[in-house]
């Protein structure tokens, strides 16, 4: 107990030293958290179940973010970025895919399954890393704001299928269709559960627990909500976020939403430091000695390829609605 608390201690010292540091040059405080952990990492040497457990943690910061972005988001301004998601979204996952899949094969020789697996991993982003830099310098609700969220948003609903492809890969039994009819299934029984739950009971919940005039619980049940609906996904087989998201977006649906959101900020923030640290803490130096250069050519080249990729689809909208 002693060593973990001096652990907590160095950890939250480095961060805070750090951040401070770099927030004069406007670094993001992402930087400060993952190199907390590199150096935290270095200096003790963590078991992998340690490891673990916190990377299980740190997933709930993801959760949270979600969750607050879900209550910006209600069903009809979803509905109102119908383009940003499903055009938008669909155009990027399946053009950076097929991009990175043919690079992987016909530039690095991998096989047709492994190609495609990396391809529609290339074709992915860190949510979390997006959207955190976007909510510190109040860009969420900009014009490129609009569009990343959207695809952002695609692309955690694009981790359904790609999953599923992947079960496909490796599955020596089960047939597609099999795996198809359960993957829809799960999705329409989890969909109808939370928007009957956010239609039906949600506001009734909340003025109940607002009948008893304490902010304490109030808060509870908050939580409750959060890690419910991001339960209840996982449990159907989807991600912890995307039904933290549809939650979120239940409840704004409500007139609880901004103070929902005002009271979250502090844990979604805290536990999103508690991610990227242990995003360093996993981190191997020696991996970076000896493979630094190519481990900074692909990601130069994965971010140009991307960023090109995103800008030129954007592009071609823009001057197809002026036209």
């Amino acid at each position: 107990m002693e060593n973990a608390l001096l652990i907590l201690i160095i950890t939250i010292s480095i961060s805070t030293v750090l951040n401070v540091f770099l927030k004069r040059f406007d670094i993001p405080t992402i930087i400060g958290y993952v190199l907390t952990g590199f150096t935290i990492s270095s200096i003790f040497h963590f078991a992998e179940d340690s490891k673990e457990m916190l990377s299980h943690l740190a997933e709930f910061g993801i959760v949270f973010l979600m969750f607050t972005i879900g209550l910006e988001f209600s069903v009809n301004h979803l509905k109102r970025m119908k383009k940003e998601v499903f055009l938008f979204g669909t155009l990027q996952v399946i053009l950076s895919g097929l991009l990175f899949t043919i690079l992987g094969s016909f530039v690095f020789g991998l096989d047709i399954k492994s190609a495609i697996v990396v391809g529609a991993a290339l074709a992915l982003s860190s949510t979390a890393i997006v959207l955190k830099i976007l909510n510190e310098n109040n860009q969420i609700h900009s014009g490129y704001g609009r569009n990343t969220l959207g695809i952002l948003l695609f692309q955690d609903l694009a981790v359904i299928p790609i999953l599923l492809m992947v079960s496909f890969f490796t599955s020596e039994t089960e047939s597609v269709s099999v795996l198809l009819l359960e993957t829809v299934a799960s999705a329409i029984v989890v969909f109808l559960i939370l928007f009957v739950i956010g239609k039906y009971f949600l506001e009734k919940f909340f003025g109940w627990v607002m009948s008893t005039g304490s902010e304490e619980i109030f808060l509870v049940a908050v939580l409750l909500i959060v890690m419910g609906s991001s339960f209840l996904a996982h449990v159907f087989g989807f991600t912890y976020s995307l039904g933290a998201f549809i939650g979120g977006m239940m409840i704004a649906e409500t007139r609880y939403r901004y103070r929902i959101e005002t009271d979250l900020i502090p844990f979604r923030d805290i536990l999103l430091g508690v991610f990227f640290v242990t995003i360093g803490m996993m981190i191997d130096w020696h991996s970076l000695i000896d493979y630094g250069d190519i481990i900074l050519g692909l990601l130069v080249g994965v971010m140009l390829l991307k960023g090109v990729l995103i800008f030129s689809i954007l592009q071609f909208f823009v001057k197809k609605r002026n036209t």
